[in-house]
C-alpha cells in the first residue's frame, strides 16, 4: 500500500511541476513575465508604419531591455502611429537625439523597438518626442515589391 501511495505522490508532484512550467511559458509568451511596477518616464515616437507592434512590446538599446511600449494610437493630424514608450528609471541618460526603429525578433517573431543613441549632451525626459524614427519593414510589402520587380524584368 505504501508503494502505491508514494507513486501517487510522485505523479502529483510531476503534474504540478508541469503545470508550473506551462504557467511560466505562458507568461513569457504573453510578455507578462516582468511583474515590475517601476514607473520610469514616457517618451513618444511617431512612425509611418508600426507593422505588428503591440502594447507591452519590448524597447531595447544595444540588446538590453530599457523599457516597454505602453500605448499606440493614431495621430489625427499626421495620420502616423503615435507610440508611447515607458523607459525604465535607471536609464535616464539617453541622448535627446536618439533614433527609434522597429525590428522583428527572428524571421517571424514579435516586433520590438530598438533605440540607437545619439551624441547630444541633453537627455530624454518625461514627455519628450523621439524625432528620428524608422518604420517597420512589412514582409508582405517586401515580397510584393520583389515579385513586381521580377515580373517587369521578364
Amino acid at each position: 500500500m505504501n508503494s502505491k501511495r508514494s507513486t501517487e505522490i510522485l505523479v502529483g508532484l510531476f503534474v504540478a511541476a508541469g503545470l508550473l512550467a506551462l504557467f511560466v511559458l505562458a507568461m513569457k509568451v504573453s510578455n507578462l513575465a516582468d511583474f515590475t511596477n517601476e514607473k520610469g518616464y514616457d517618451v513618444v515616437a511617431n512612425f509611418q508604419n508600426i507593422g505588428g507592434l503591440k502594447p507591452r512590446s519590448p524597447v531595447t538599446m544595444a540588446g538590453v531591455r530599457v523599457g516597454r511600449v505602453t500605448s499606440i494610437s493614431l495621430d489625427p493630424n499626421t495620420y502616423d502611429a503615435k507610440v508611447t514608450i515607458n523607459v525604465y528609471p535607471q536609464y535616464d541618460n539617453i541622448p535627446i537625439d536618439t533614433s527609434a526603429s522597429i525590428y522583428t525578433a527572428g524571421l517571424l517573431g514579435e516586433q520590438y523597438i530598438s533605440l540607437a543613441p545619439g551624441a547630444d549632451d541633453f537627455f530624454l525626459q518625461d514627455g519628450d518626442t523621439i524625432d528620428l524614427t524608422q518604420p517597420a519593414v512589412v514582409l508582405e510589402q517586401v515580397i510584393g515589391q520583389f515579385l513586381y520587380s521580377t515580373a517587369e524584368g521578364e
